[in-house]
C-alpha cells in the first residue's frame, strides 16, 4: 500500500515543504520538494509574521507542483528555537516471584519520568530513551526479558513551544490545510545522521543555519542536551557587509567563495559594480579577518556550550557539523575542529536526493514522520520484541 506523506520545516532562513511516497518496496521516495525564501525567526518568535503566510502558501503550492497532488493534511516540524528539552531519570520496582521486565515496566517508566513535566508548559511532541539500566547492570536500549528487582531509565521529553504550535496549526487552517501531527525536527535529525555506534557513545551534532546554531548532545535514542545559540552564518555574511561597505547579497558570494585555511597569494573577491558603475575587488588579506573573528566567535560559544554547559563527552565521542552555515566553505569543519580542540565531520549522506546539507532537518523531519507511521502500523513489540518498536507505537515516535 503506497501513502503519501507531506511535511513542512520551518528553517531560518526558507521553508521547505516535503512529499514522498511509502510502500512495501520503497520506505520513502521523495516526489516534492517545494522551496520558499523568507525571513526567519529567533527565539522571541517570527521576524516579518505579516510576511509568513504568503511564505507557507509559495513553499506548499512548489510541492503541489511538482508532485502533482493538492496537499490537505501536512505534518509540522517544531524547530529547535521553539523546543525545550528535559532528560530524566527515574526506577521502577519489578515485581513477581522471578521478576522480569516486560513491556508493562517500559510504559510505567514512561508514565513516571512523564510526571515529572507536570508544570513544564508546551506540548509533549517527541519522548524517547537514552537507556535502561536493570540493578546496576549495564546500559541498554533492549531491557525487555532481563532479570532483576529494579530497573533504572533516562528518558528525554521534547516539549513543543505553544505558540509555535498554535500559530502554525491556525495558519495552516487558514489555506484549508489541516495539521496531521507535530514532530521534533531536531530529533529526527538526530536520528538520521548519527549512527547507533556514535548515539551509543555520546555524540554532538551541531547545526550551523543561518540565524542560529543548534547544538544537539545524544546518547542511545534520546537527545540529553539542547541548546541553540542565536548566531550562524549570516553573522558571517553581515560582518563583510558592514566593515567592507558592500551589500548583504555580495557579502554572501564572497562568504560562500572563502576558503578557510589554504593560503592563496594574490586571491581577490570580486563585487560587480551597480548601474553600470565600475565593480570593486577585496583581497583575501582584507577578508580573512572578518570573516574568521566572526567564526571564532561563534566558534568560542560552541565550545562554551560543549565543554562547560553540557560536558557530557568522553574519549570516543564525536562531533558532528551539518547545515548551510559553514558546511559549504571548504576547510571550514577544519577550522572549526581547530578551535574546538577535537575533530569535527560532516554529517553522512543519507539520501540520493536533496543531499545538501542545507536541507538536513527537513529530511530528518520526514525519516521521523515515517519511521513513526512505519511503527503505528505495527503490534507493539511484547516481551520478545524490540523496545525501540515498543516505545515507537506506545508514544508516536
Amino acid at each position: 500500500m503506497k501513502t503519501t506523506v507531506a511535511a513542512i520545516d520551518f528553517g531560518t532562513s526558507k521553508i521547505v515543504t516535503l512529499v514522498a511516497e511509502n510502500s512495501g518496496s520503497q520506505r520513502c521516495d521523495i516526489t516534492a520538494a517545494g522551496v520558499a525564501k523568507y525571513d526567519g525567526y529567533l527565539a522571541e518568535g517570527w521576524n516579518n509574521p505579516g510576511m509568513l503566510d504568503e511564505a507557507i502558501r509559495r513553499s506548499i503550492a512548489d510541492a503541489e507542483e511538482q508532485a502533482g497532488i493538492k496537499i490537505r493534511e501536512i505534518n509540522v516540524g517544531v524547530p529547535g528555537a521553539f523546543i525545550r528539552v528535559y532528560a530524566t531519570k527515574v526506577t521502577i520496582s519489578l515485581k513477581g516471584t522471578d521478576p522480569r521486565v516486560t513491556s508493562a515496566d517500559v510504559k510505567a517508566a514512561f508514565n513516571k519520568a512523564a510526571e515529572n513535566l507536570s508544570s513544564m508548559p508546551g506540548v509533549v511532541i517527541h519522548s524517547s530513551p537514552a537507556w535502561f539500566m536493570v540493578d546496576s547492570g549495564k546500559k541498554t536500549l533492549e531491557p525487555v526479558g532481563m532479570k532483576g528487582r529494579e530497573m533504572t531509565a533516562f528518558i528525554s521529553f521534547v516539549v513543543g513551544n505553544r505558540f509555535f504550535i498554535d500559530d502554525v496549526t491556525n495558519r495552516m487552517a487558514d489555506q484549508g490545510i489541516a495539521v496531521a501531527g507535530f514532530y521534533s525536527t531536531t530529533a529526527g535529525e538526530a536520528m538520521l545522521y548519527l549512527n547507533e555506534q556514535d548515539r551509543d557513545h555520546t555524540s554532538v551534532l551541531i547545526d550551523m543555519g543561518y540565524l542560529n546554531t543548534e547544538i544537539i548532545g545524544v546518547e542511545g535514542d534520546a537527545i540529553i542536551y539542547h541548546k541553540v545559540l542565536d548566531v550562524g552564518g549570516g553573522d558571517l555574511a553581515v560582518a563583510l557587509a558592514e566593515d567592507l561597505d558592500i551589500s548583504l547579497s555580495a557579502a554572501e558570494d564572497i562568504k560562500r567563495q572563502f576558503v578557510y585555511g589554504i593560503e592563496t597569494s594574490g586571491e581577490t573577491f570580486e563585487v560587480p559594480g551597480a548601474d553600470g558603475q565600475k565593480g570593486t575587488s577585496f583581497t583575501r588579506e582584507q577578508v580573512k579577518p572578518i570573516l574568521c573573528r566572526e567564526l571564532d566567535e561563534i566558534a568560542g560559544q560552541i565550545k562554551e556550550a560543549i565543554e562547560d554547559d553540557f560536558g557530557g563527552l568522553g574519549n570516543w565521542s564525536s562531533i558532528f557539523i551539518t547545515g548551510g552555515g559553514l558546511c559549504f566553505n571548504r576547510g571550514g569543519k577544519e577550522y572549526l575542529s581547530g578551535k574546538l580542540g577535537r575533530p569535527v565531520q560532516e554529517t553522512p549522506r543519507r539520501t540520493t536526493k536533496l543531499n545538501s546539507h542545507s536541507f538536513s532537518s527537513v529530511l530528518g523531519l520526514m525519516d521521523l514522520i515515517i519511521d513513526t507511521i512505519e511503527q503505528q502500523r505495527q503490534p507493539a513489540a511484547g516481551a520478545g520484541g524490540k523496545i525501540r518498536d515498543f516505545f515507537r507505537s506506545l508514544l508516536g515516535g
